[in-house]
């Protein structure tokens, strides 16, 4: 259908092309059924996408009057979905291929894989990683070694490991084993518009974004999370990177920079990642409850564990866990006081208003 003819299917509200396409708009973050009862946008600021999940991969929401995921989350069709996750679980150690789990579906391949990925938030193949991930992370807890870790979870030989989870782990498979034992961290405090500040990274880039009430306390902070780490400030040659950064950061918070793309080295469990990548989606200025992003990710009753999974999250601004709220509209938790919150939460809005005048 060309983009004349979805406009025109827009403007009728018609019906019939529900599940076919859905039309985001840039001005509100939405998106919508053809049928959206909502007042019709301008078509300059509309933008049309195949898929809700090719609408939300571009930063925007589900539009909670037409709720264009319904259609592609019907009750069946989930429970389904949830069968073939349950499923990726108990055996994320075998070779999973994308026709055996389409069949346990009762779908062709191509229309699982597209249902799958659009109500799960990732694709059959990155679930079951995940999956593997989560048990190889399991077994090194438990002391084994890893070599047998690696059988254990699936992954078939250590270079796979290496290759596909090492980033992920945040460090090598054997100093996650050791609590990050010859993991060297650098850090360096400043001072931002929200008070002190710490960043400290890796050589995968930053591994923690943090506000406190005083540089030592923010030290203190960071020795608890990397005990076994060799951790120093930041060195003279780094200093460079280091500054990039803080420039980026500075040039965020004062509304000049709407965007930040910054390379983090974070840790967390497979729900716990997908949650952080779906913030880093909602537009700047912006808010969505955690019933919202527990919607948006797939998982509409694990909005407790939304709220968990932003308690956790240790990069601050980076992994913008301040643009959720509660329900009610009430401000809920924040890591780094909910004074801060609703500063970052004002400064944000304060700009993007400013931007639009």
């Amino acid at each position: 259908m060309t983009e004349s003819g979805r406009w025109a299917a827009v403007c009728g509200h018609d019906r019939s092309q529900d599940g076919r396409f859905v039309y985001g708009v840039r001005t509100t973050g939405v998106y919508c059924r053809p049928s959206c009862a909502a007042r019709r946008p301008l078509r300059k600021n509309v933008r049309f996408y195949d898929s809700p999940a090719a609408a939300e991969r571009d930063g925007l929401r589900a539009c909670r009057r037409c709720r264009p995921l319904e259609l592609v989350g019907d009750a069946r069709r989930v429970a389904r979905m949830r069968e073939v996750c349950r499923y990726i679980e108990a055996h994320a150690e075998e070779r999973l291929t994308l026709d055996a789990l389409a069949r346990r579906a009762a779908m062709s391949s191509a229309h699982f894989q597209r249902s799958f990925k659009a109500m799960v938030g990732v694709s059959p193949k990155a679930y079951a990683e995940a999956c593997r991930l989560a048990r190889f992370k399991q077994e090194l807890r438990t002391g084994k070694s890893v070599t047998d870790a690696t059988y254990e979870a699936g992954f078939g030989s250590s270079s796979r490991v290496y290759e596909r989870i090492d980033t992920r782990l945040g460090m090598t498979p054997r100093q996650y084993r050791e609590r990050g034992r010859g993991v060297e961290i650098s850090c360096v405090a400043t001072t931002s518009a929200l008070g002190p500040m710490m960043l400290a990274a890796t050589d995968r880039g930053l591994c923690f974004i943090r506000f406190g009430t005083s540089e030592a306390a923010l030290r203190r902070e960071l020795d608890r999370e990397y005990p076994q780490a060799t951790i120093s400030p930041m060195r003279e040659e780094q200093r460079e990177t280091f500054e990039r950064w803080m420039r980026a950061l500075s040039a965020h918070l004062a509304g000049a920079s709407p965007e930040v793309n910054l390379p983090l080295d974070i840790r967390g469990t497979a729900f716990q990642m997908k949650v952080w990548r779906y913030l880093q989606k909602i537009p700047y200025g912006e808010v969505q409850s955690y019933g919202e992003v527990a919607a948006g990710i797939g998982e509409p009753t694990a909005a407790r564990a939304v709220a968990n999974a932003c308690a956790r999250n240790g990069l601050a601004i980076a992994i913008p866990c301040h643009r959720v709220i509660r329900g009610s509209g009430e401000l809920g938790g924040y890591r780094w006081g909910v004074e801060r919150k609703r500063a970052l939460i004002d400064l944000e809005r304060a700009h993007r208003d400013g931007a639009h005048d």
